[in-house]
């Protein structure tokens, strides 16, 4: 990101890398699983009889003495669906900002970029259940209006223990086709969402959003301080000047980090972590930017593959 640069020029010059042949829809420029007409050349095979003969490649044909058709994916637009936590447990923040306020930015910042070409967007938002399902659209009225809705309901203030599982239960029962979903939460939840995850990642591609605060891993030393749990209620009394309690605060929360990056690698899951001490477009266009090299690497092996397979 230039420093002169602006938000809006940095959101028109960004593009979101997908990873997975997930598109669908018809009039996109993302890659598909429909194999056809496209720019992207995916393998070359023997010609059968029925076959479009402008797909013969001649170059290959010419090299191994037989006829051989041409294979790309055809371009197609995209499903994405925003899952974002709204529960108590988010409208925390001592920083910028509220957890729940930077989720409410990244889904703007997302919803902006990916609405193009096509793109259908759609949301679940979710606390202690699934309490709003937004079906998916194209263009900016409808953006605007599911920016709207999610700004309305994040103003709402709620209590419950966060159920991300069912929240994932209903993700997998409402969205058909295969889509980019942006999981969006702290994931300050009890155990139980990991096998919906990774069932969820079985058909689609999904990305963790997880909005932090840094009071979360460390406790300053400001004497007897009243903790509340704000999906509970509960309250405790500690006092924050006693050093050995400030290390195992700070350890139990290191383990408890590892713990949910943990268990999204192993469901497949990539993470974006967003913390409310800092600017959300420098963190954003470094994750970008890792996806794209990612794909490349994709790319370069996929390309070695192919050079070394009989056919060619």
């Amino acid at each position: 990101m230039w420093p002169d640069e602006t938000p809006d020029r940095l959101l028109r010059r960004l593009r979101w890398t997908v990873l997975r042949p997930i598109a669908t829809s018809l009039w996109g420029d993302e890659r598909s699983l429909y194999r056809g007409p496209g720019v992207a050349l995916t393998e070359a095979r023997l010609y059968q009889p029925g076959d479009d003969v402008r797909f013969i490649d001649w170059n290959i044909t010419a090299r191994t003495e037989q006829p051989m058709v041409r294979e790309a994916e055809m371009e197609r637009a995209l499903d994405v669906w925003l899952l974002i936590d709204l529960s108590a447990s988010m409208q925390w923040g001592t920083a910028l900002c509220l957890k729940q306020d930077r989720a409410v930015e990244f889904a703007a910042v997302a919803g902006q970029l990916l609405n193009h070409r096509g793109n259908r967007l759609g949301a679940v938002l979710f606390a202690d259940r699934p309490f709003e399902i937004i079906p998916p659209s194209a263009g900016r009225l409808h953006l605007l209006r599911l920016l709207s809705e999610v700004r309305e309901q994040s103003r709402q203030r709620r209590t419950g223990l966060t159920n991300l599982e069912a929240a994932l239960a209903q993700a997998t029962a409402v969205i058909k086709r295969r889509s980019l979903i942006l999981l969006i939460s702290d994931f300050l939840v009890s155990d139980g969402w990991q096998m919906p995850l990774s069932k969820l990642t079985i058909r689609h591609e999904v990305i963790a959003v997880r909005p932090y605060d840094p009071r979360e891993s460390a406790l300053p030393n400001v004497g007897l301080v009243t903790f509340e749990d704000p999906e509970t209620g509960e309250q405790l009394l500690v006092n924050t000047a006693d050093k050995r309690l400030r290390e195992r605060f700070q350890r139990a929360a290191q383990q408890q980090d590892e713990r949910i990056r943990s268990d999204l690698l192993k469901s497949g899951v990539d993470l974006l972590l967003l913390g409310t001490h800092e600017e959300l477009l420098p963190t954003f266009v470094r994750f970008l930017s890792t996806r794209r090299q990612k794909r490349g690497r994709r790319a370069k092996d996929y390309a070695a593959q192919m050079r070394h397979s009989p056919s060619h």
